[in-house]
């Protein structure tokens, strides 16, 4: 490999062979990308805190309120492609900036679309926001891997997935207290109130959001030109730059691990933002937990909490346990917990949903890792294609929201237990390496 294009970076690298990036620690390099995983967990994770507020403000169905999901997760599959060519062009660092500065863009419109108060205002404020993440997912993960020894990728991942799990609990305590501290009038409660006093709540109401999103904006902007002034080796021979061959997305996809790591990714981002999504409406159910909006939204911050704490843990187990095996384990534990929450009431079924956090942590960076293994040149193709299938965290909301409008929200939990069913199968047979396309051998 050319180590001429890759300055010595401020980060010290510590190397067994030296001259080989696949050998060469960047700590420093490792602890920037963490803040930016941190950063795109927290902003992921104010969706749980923005539905059930703008549910009370538009007076939405549980359909209508997932669009703010299939809004955010759909624009992952539009714009994976053109994220991943950005990159592709700019390279990892400056590809990472791009993302942060599109993210900060987006958080910012959140000003005008609060004051107008028009739902699709602020839809199109989030796609751009999330345009922004998808930037930053298809840089970031690829380029973790790749700040280390290839053997120690997954651990790598896993722990800097930590981080963005820092981030997600974190967000709903935040959130709760700035967007769900008030209850949310009905139209007919505000139609009591004088004009003065409507004009005052609607300005109340709208600053709940603005302030925390113009906040998030100026911090976003800031972390890009701090990452834009450290000096992140650039790792350009590894991007889509060096995949001569011209290799399609349909022959990383042929390949049988891909194909169901793309499904697996689907599934599990599908069933962990749907049951964060719903979980503040769940806990509220007088049968569930007969919480006010702001305590669900401390439970929900215990939700992805225990992903952080079980990645942590998980990074560890992973240095000693088949991914394999300890992937199908955690799956089907989440299986038996998400059917403890649809047949019990009270607080076994609020320790139960919340616990499948603790059992959510590997997933992604597992499923992510084991589907890009043994890939060669045509790793950035099966990146991209995994971080398309992010998707489903977009259409498996919407499924759930249309099926809890007709049975009842705790029965529509059925949806993310189907999603955990198909990880046990890819964790024990999906992701075997049954063959690897003639471009990956040549790599």
């Amino acid at each position: 490999m050319a180590t001429g294009s890759t300055p010595l970076p401020t980060s010290s690298p510590s190397s067994a062979n030296s001259g080989d990036t696949r050998y060469t620690y960047f700590p420093l390099a490792l602890g920037v990308m963490t803040t930016i995983f941190f950063m795109w967990g927290f902003l992921t994770c104010l969706n749980d805190i923005l539905i059930p507020h703008l549910k009370g403000v538009f007076e939405l169905n549980y359909f209508q309120a997932m669009l703010i999901q299939f809004t955010f997760f759909g624009a992952y599959f539009i714009m994976g492609l053109p994220a991943g060519k950005l990159v592709a062009a700019l390279g990892y660092k400056k590809g990472i900036v791009a993302g942060l500065i599109i993210a900060g863009i987006g958080a910012a419109l959140f000003w005008p679309a609060a004051g107008m108060r028009v739902y699709p205002i602020f839809l199109g404020a989030l796609f751009i926001l999330a345009t922004g993440i998808t930037v930053l997912q298809v840089a970031a993960n690829p380029y973790v891997a790749l700040l280390g020894p290839e053997k120690t990728a997954s651990s790598r991942l896993t722990l800097a997935q930590a981080l963005n799990s820092f981030g997600t609990f974190l967000a709903p305590f935040f959130g709760g207290v700035l967007i769900l501290s008030n209850a949310v009038k009905s139209s007919d409660d505000i139609a009591k109130l004088s004009a003065a006093e409507q004009v005052s709540y609607r300005a109340t109401e709208a600053s709940a959001v603005q302030v925390p999103y113009i906040g998030l904006a100026v911090v976003l902007v800031v972390i890009a030109i701090g990452v834009y002034l450290f000096n992140l080796p650039k790792l350009e021979e590894t991007t889509e730059k060096a995949d001569e061959s011209h290799h399609s997305l349909m022959d990383a996809l042929k390949t049988p691990h891909v194909f169901f790591g793309v499904l697996g990714i689907f599934f599990y981002v599908g069933g962990e933002v749907s049951i964060g999504s719903f979980m503040i409406n769940y806990l509220q159910l007088p049968e569930i937990g007969n919480m006010t909006g702001e305590v669900a939204a401390s439970h929900v911050a215990f939700y992805w909490g225990g992903a952080m704490v079980g990645r942590f843990i998980g990074s560890a187990l992973l240095a000693k346990f088949s991914p394999r095996v300890l992937l199908s384990v955690f799956a089907a534990i989440n299986v038996l917990l998400v059917i403890t929450t649809m047949v019990t009431t009270g607080t076994v079924a609020v320790y139960s949903i919340v616990a499948i956090g603790l059992f959510n942590s590997i997933m992604f960076p597992t499923i992510f890792s084991l589907g890009i293994e043994r890939m060669g040149p045509l790793t950035s193709k099966a990146s991209s294609l995994l971080i398309m299938a992010i998707v489903g965290g977009a259409l498996i909301p919407v499924i759930q929201g249309a099926i809890a409008d007709h049975i009842g929200l705790q029965h529509a939990f059925f949806v993310p237990l189907i999603c955990y069913a198909y990880i046990v199968f890819y964790g024990l047979s999906g992701s075997k390496i049954r063959n690897v396309p003639v471009a990956a051998k040549a790599g």
